[in-house]
């Protein structure tokens, strides 16, 4: 670590504080003459221990950046920065050009020091994050490696510096569509009455549309279950199926996908050589690849198609066994009962989504569903895909659809759609801005409550 009140551009190695993984000092530097002042280390240093210990950084960096202290300042009660669909997204660990990026944002305090319990509870709170804004004050931003947190470093204050300007020309960041901060202001002051939204919407309700993870089942079995068991089975998969048809295919969708990802310089992405290298070489090369998109949750069709081939063999062997809320069986009777069709849509694929509602602990619910809906339909942070969903299920109007979901961007895609919106909340769901405007439930019983 840096010590502070020091020139850090004329800084060499041996001013460097060095420590134990404890936190314990092992080495410090040693005086130097006036004008410099005595050695003391920096007062993050036990914010900077937290990142290391909680996140297994590699390295830290805090910038004071203007940037950062401004855009941490547009909206006085926010706890969050968010922004979506800009190219820069893409140097920020496990986000591409259309993910959303949430910081979470603590407030200062008078010494930096103690800022340490506010930002471990942000870090917790914030599992995906790799930065943390303080009020008025800066960023923390961390990576695997120096290089990592510098690139991100570099990148986060691009982006701030972005929604300054585009909050100065009175643009909205946080939609996909980034169209006037006031239009998109108007398009989320959602009835929050706490009644059913089948009773104010313009025509009676037709459709449920279900998000799955964080809404009808618990965002723990997913990422504690199905993710480890395809990360866990993906090499046993590709070397038992290499040259099936189903494999084949998957494969091809995942070079693309490579590539891409190679072009864009997505952290964790390695050429797949070509099949005459040899078998062994191209899984080795596509195990590598598809456990750096699992770990960082990547929403693309080709991981999840593959996923859905994995779970489906987990399934088979009763190796897997679907987890539902308990509230989930009898709401999907009860809109059944009612005559309303209820539909999934889900990042993961529509096999998947088979899979996991016909092998619950409750039994097959297949028969209370009506179709599955995956990112092959369209992005689920873009309003375009809910449009399509519309015309599929052939409303006569959007509003006949009620979406479910815990991700706020997804509520507000599908509100500019004309959907019905409520959003999730559950235990381990993501938090959400208090000022969010949506209707919220904590069980899918409550749709109906007045």
């Amino acid at each position: 670590m840096s010590p502070s009140g020091v020139q850090k551009e004329r800084m060499v190695a041996e001013d460097m504080y060095v420590f134990s993984a404890d936190g314990k000092v092992l080495s410090e530097p040693a005086a130097k003459p006036w004008p410099d002042k005595p050695p003391k280390c920096t007062d993050c240093a036990p914010l900077f221990m937290k990142a290391y210990q909680m996140r297994g950084a590699g390295a830290v960096i805090h910038s004071h950046g203007i940037e950062t202290c401004i855009a941490s300042m547009l909206d006085p009660g926010a706890k969050e920065f968010r922004m979506t669909h800009m190219e820069m997204l893409k140097e920020i660990k496990g986000h591409g050009y259309r993910d959303e990026l949430v910081i979470p944002i603590i407030e200062n305090t008078p010494y930096e020091y103690e800022l340490t319990d506010s930002l471990s509870e942000a870090i917790a709170a914030y599992p995906k994050a790799t930065a943390v804004l303080v009020r008025n004050h800066g960023i923390f931003v961390w990576g695997d490696s120096w290089i990592s947190a510098k690139t991100q470093a570099e990148s986060y204050h691009y982006l701030l510096d972005a929604a300054i300007k585009l909050y100065q020309l009175g643009i909205d960041w946080t939609t996909p569509e980034h169209g006037p901060i006031n239009r998109a202001k108007r398009s989320r002051s959602i009835l929050n009455t706490g009644i059913p939204n089948e009773c104010h919407a313009a025509e009676p309700l037709k459709c449920v549309v279900l998000d799955v993870e964080g809404t009808t089942t618990p965002i723990s079995f997913v990422t504690d279950v199905m993710f480890p068991y395809a990360c866990d089975n993906v090499r046993k998969h590709l070397t038992s199926t290499f040259y099936s048809e189903e494999t084949k295919e998957d494969i091809k969708l995942l070079r693309v996908q490579i590539e891409d990802d190679l072009r864009n310089g997505i952290l964790g992405a390695v050429p797949v050589p070509p099949d005459e290298v040899g078998k062994e070489d191209v899984i080795n090369s596509l195990v590598s690849n598809v456990e750096s998109m699992i770990k960082t949750d990547q929403k693309v069709t080709s991981l999840k198609q593959l996923q859905g081939h994995i779970w489906r063999t987990g399934f088979e062997r009763k190796e897997i066994q679907g987890i539902v809320f308990e509230d989930v069986p009898e709401m999907l009777k009860n809109w059944n009962s009612r005559n309303i069709k209820v539909y999934i849509y889900s990042s993961g694929s529509r096999e998947a989504q088979k899979l996991l509602f016909g092998n619950t602990v409750h039994g097959d619910l297949r028969p209370f569903l009506c179709g599955y809906f995956d990112t092959t339909i369209g992005n689920k942070k873009e309003t375009r895909s809910y449009l399509e969903t519309a015309q599929t299920l052939g409303v006569d109007n959007p509003s006949q659809i009620l979406f479910v979901t815990d991700v706020l961007q997804e509520a507000i895609a599908a509100k500019n759609a004309g959907f019905e919106v409520v959003i999730s909340i559950r235990p381990r769901n993501a938090p959400v801005p208090e000022s969010h405007g949506f209707r919220t439930i904590k069980s899918l019983s409550e749709v109906w409550e007045r």
